[in-house]
């Protein structure tokens, strides 16, 4: 006899994977519920935390028995805490995801079984399925449109994990976050560099809420909203552009447009700054190539190698200067325009 742990057959090993539609819809109960928040202060009974989050209590005990082998929560005497992955789904953390726990489960889950088509076709699944592009789907939504904010802010901060620590900004006086959303990073970025001022252009429905996380942020006095189209509007001129997570939305055409309307703008020496993830080569696990399958079937947009960025940013009229890697999977994709 042996106290170790038998490898699981094949196909029982491939089952386990199947089911990971499953462990995602039970995070996203957790998250929508607020059950994570709920178990912040200490641990409790599954029916006093039943009765807080308004759910049934042997359903919600039988979930998280579910997620507890994972490492979300923890079996204690008469109840249960919340472990340090598990907090993740709570409000009030810095490293709080819950608002992409939502964002994703309530946009990317259903258009996602447009995988197969984009498969098929290299056309992203979700327009398919949605009958329209996912960003212009998400914008008729008020509601939506909030939650994707909330998750950006959220999702960017996990991804960029001490980069802003890490790497400086390039010398410059202004700074344009393009396609910053509700302007969550320049309102950082303006607070760790107070000679600088910079501006924010996003969608309108996207930006509207900038005014209010810059103003929060004491920056508001250095700082200018911009509601426009990246790809139809002309970009302000700056001396340092910022783009975070924007173009692996997009594929390589698009992208292009994109990074010329940049230099378009710019005079020669302009900086530009991507928070992107680089995709490493090999055949080893990593989280960006699940984020790149999330684009391929939401957005038609990619992760990129380092000799893809580099490809691609040639061909708009930059070089790399410097890639910097911060704590989580995004880098400071670092260059100037010729």
């Amino acid at each position: 006899m042996t106290d170790e742990a038998q490898p699981l057959p094949a196909a029982l090993q491939m089952q386990h994977l199947l089911t990971g539609f499953e462990v995602s819809q039970a995070l996203y109960v957790v998250a929508e519920l607020g059950v994570a928040t709920a178990l912040l202060d200490g641990p409790r009974s599954i029916e006093s935390l039943a009765a807080d989050v308004h759910a049934d209590s042997d359903a919600l005990g039988r979930i998280i028995r579910f997620l507890t082998p994972l490492g979300v929560f923890r079996s204690v005497e008469g109840g249960v805490e919340v472990t340090d992955l598990g907090r993740t789904l709570a409000d009030g953390p810095a490293d709080s995801v819950r608002g992409l726990a939502r964002y994703w489960m309530e946009t990317h889950y259903g258009p996602f079984s447009g995988l197969l088509h984009a498969a098929r076709t290299g056309e992203p699944g979700a327009k398919k399925v949605l009958g329209k592009p996912f960003f212009d789907w998400v914008g008729e939504s008020p509601r939506l449109t909030a939650l994707q904010n909330s998750a950006m802010a959220g999702g960017g901060r996990a991804l960029r994990g001490n980069l802003l620590d890490v790497y400086q900004l390039p010398h410059g006086r202004t700074i344009v976050d393009i396609g910053g959303a509700d302007g969550t990073l320049l309102a950082e970025l303006l607070t760790r560099f107070p000679e600088r001022q910079g501006t924010v252009l996003d969608l309108p429905g996207v930006v509207s809420k900038a005014v209010d996380v810059l103003a929060e942020a004491g920056v508001a006095d250095r700082a200018t909203v911009v509601a426009g189209d990246f790809f139809v509007d002309t970009v302000p001129t700056s001396d340092i552009y910022v783009m975070s997570v924007v173009l692996h939305d997009w594929d390589d055409a698009s992208a292009l447009t994109i990074l010329r309307s940049v230099a378009k703008a710019a005079a020669a020496g302009a900086r530009l700054v991507l928070v992107e993830t680089v995709l490493p080569e090999g055949d080893g696990p990593h989280y960006t190539k699940m984020l790149d399958v999330t684009m391929l079937a939401m957005l038609g947009g990619r992760e990129r190698t380092e000799k893809q960025w580099r490809r691609l940013l040639a061909e708009a009229g930059f070089v790399i200067d410097r890639i910097v890697p911060g704590s989580g999977i995004a880098s400071a994709i670092e260059a100037t325009l010729t």
